[in-house]
């Protein structure tokens, strides 16, 4: 029930739930069956898509610019700052949002402009339900990879890889969903145990390798201090090199 209360508190799993829900009714009352086979097709699509924004979008080298540096802060540099702050543990809504109405938007016209029957219900099967169920299920093993819970043992195993991507190797394991390190393992951003003995630990490893007392991080820690209830005490600690 916890993890539910933090999960249904921010905007963007509300909102990605009632489209997914939505779409699942869409999908029984009015589409044919043969619809619902096009499902794990969105079910891939968004595990690729996990991948991609987070290791593409989410680690950008950060800008110089404090505008956009603040906006990599709010999606997913503060995460990295504060990694046990519930309120930075999910997209924002700013991101998931638009990309759900492009992303449905865009397979839609493509799918009508060259004749596919029902096309705007294979486009509901692969966004708002396929896409946005893998989604939730992400942003559920993310948030349980941060807290202090008993874990499943797929669980379990989810929050040691991702443990290894915040505090050994934040350029490793972009994935989170479960099944997801196979595309970790062909994109070359996997690392064995093995290899994890003889690595050593990288240098600012919470600031992506930024000094914890770099203006950027400073600014954009008492900008957002409010919005993340971030303390005194916690920014001075975050800012410590």
């Amino acid at each position: 029930m916890m993890r539910l209360r933090i999960m249904f508190s921010h905007a963007a799993v509300a909102v990605m739930a009632v489209a997914c829900v939505a779409g699942l009714i869409g999908l029984a009352l009015f589409a044919s069956v043969w619809v619902w086979a096009l499902v794990p097709l969105g079910v891939a699509a968004q595990m690729l898509n996990e991948y991609n924004l987070h290791r593409y979008v989410f680690h950008l080298k950060p800008p110089r610019a404090q505008w956009a540096f603040d906006l990599l802060y709010m999606a997913h540099y503060g995460h990295h700052d504060f990694p046990t702050n519930t309120k930075l543990f999910f997209v924002p809504i700013w991101v998931a949002f638009p990309m759900l109405v492009m992303n449905g938007g865009v397979l839609w016209g493509v799918l009508a402009l060259i004749g596919v029957p029902q096309a705007g219900w294979v486009s509901v099967a692969v966004v708002p339900v396929g896409g946005v169920l893998t989604f939730l299920i992400y942003e559920w093993f993310h948030m349980t990879a941060h807290v202090n819970v008993s874990k499943t043992r797929v669980e379990r195993y989810v929050t040691t890889l991702h443990n290894q991507h915040h505090f050994r190797d934040f350029s490793k394991w972009f994935h989170v969903s479960p099944g997801g390190e196979v595309i970790d393992r062909v994109m070359g951003t996997s690392i064995d145990r093995e290899a994890l003995k003889h690595q050593q630990r990288i240098e600012f490893i919470r600031t992506l390798g930024m000094r914890p007392d770099d203006q950027r991080l400073v600014a954009a820690r008492d900008r957002f201090a409010a919005k993340y209830n971030l303390s005194e005490a916690e920014i001075a600690r975050a800012a410590v090199v």
